[in-house]
């Protein structure tokens, strides 16, 4: 797929949660306006995932996983089966999933229809994405956690000799969490080069601007002091997004630092104080989005 067609996905995705946004009157859309390259590239070009025939319809949530429990259906299978040279995706900030369900329809492995039962009860497409959720692994719950348990999950391909890689996607915000920078040191500690990080650096969080929460700078040199081959880049060049996730990084983890804008896209955006979860104030300002909404499906 060529970096014109990536970009026509990542352009869908963000034009599909604002309309899911309009629709719902609210949604996690400055996510999806930061990181629809990101994902575009990952569910195209590069992660190594099993092809799909057609677009999947996911079952309602029939109970967690257990010997009891024959019919239950993880969210990877709309992503990958655990197969040893398959990759792997962890989303840990799980209030992304809108935009982790977008792209999977964009890129053809969930049905769009499921949207409807978004964070409905009995519904798997849950807003805080969990284990049986469409694409999700784990629960990652508390920001942080999908880190951790991803760091599990490569020392345990590396120890089976599994060619497949794990991917993670990463808030900045996430890095005022005491256990991210402990799975930075396991990941030191065990040479694990089988992960690859990208951290989603839009610079905002639910309250406020991540340096006016808790100043994390300067993150690249703190991640080389915890053993981390660091890329920077521009999150919306899909070129440099591409070249990137081929950089060699021998018995270390890789982390690319998406430079990201909450607002790309979608400049209205701008005028709000706090990005984290958008609602319309009124009629008049939906109409604004409206606008917005039928300019992008012009592009």
């Amino acid at each position: 797929m060529n970096i014109n067609k990536i970009q026509k996905i990542a352009n869908k995705i963000r034009k599909r949660v604002l309309d899911f946004t309009l629709k719902n009157n609210g949604g996690y859309l400055s996510q999806a306006c930061s990181s629809a390259e990101i994902f575009a590239c990952l569910y195209t070009k590069i992660m190594k995932l099993k092809p799909f025939k057609k677009p999947l319809m996911p079952e309602p949530f029939n109970g967690v996983p257990s010997t009891k429990n024959k019919k239950y259906i993880p969210g990877y299978y709309f992503t990958s089966p655990h197969e040893s040279n398959l990759d792997r995706f962890i989303l840990s900030p799980t209030h992304y999933s809108l935009v982790l369900y977008a792209t999977l329809i964009e890129t053809g492995r969930l049905d769009e229809k499921s949207l409807e039962f978004f964070n409905k009860d009995g519904s798997s497409l849950e807003m805080i994405g969990a284990e049986h959720s469409p694409g999700m692994e784990v629960m990652t719950g508390s920001l942080g956690q999908g880190l951790s348990q991803a760091v599990g999950m490569a020392l345990g391909r590396k120890f089976k000799k599994e060619k497949g890689k794990i991917w993670v996607l990463m808030s900045d915000g996430e890095f005022q969490i005491g256990m991210v920078w402990e799975s930075f040191q396991f990941m030191s500690h065990y040479k694990l080069d089988n992960i690859i990080i990208l951290i989603d650096f839009n610079k905002n969080q639910c309250d406020g601007p991540v340096k006016t929460v808790m100043q994390i700078e300067p993150l690249r040199n703190k991640l080389i002091s915890f053993g981390a081959k660091v890329i920077s880049i521009n999150g919306h060049n899909i070129k440099e997004l591409l070249k990137a996730s081929k950089v060699k990084h021998i018995n270390k983890p890789l982390v690319i630092l998406c430079h990201t804008d909450a607002c790309k896209g979608i400049n209205e955006l701008r005028k709000k104080e706090k990005l984290h979860y958008i609602r319309f104030k009124n009629e008049e300002e939906k109409k604004q989005y409206l606008y917005i909404l039928k300019r992008l499906e012009n592009e």
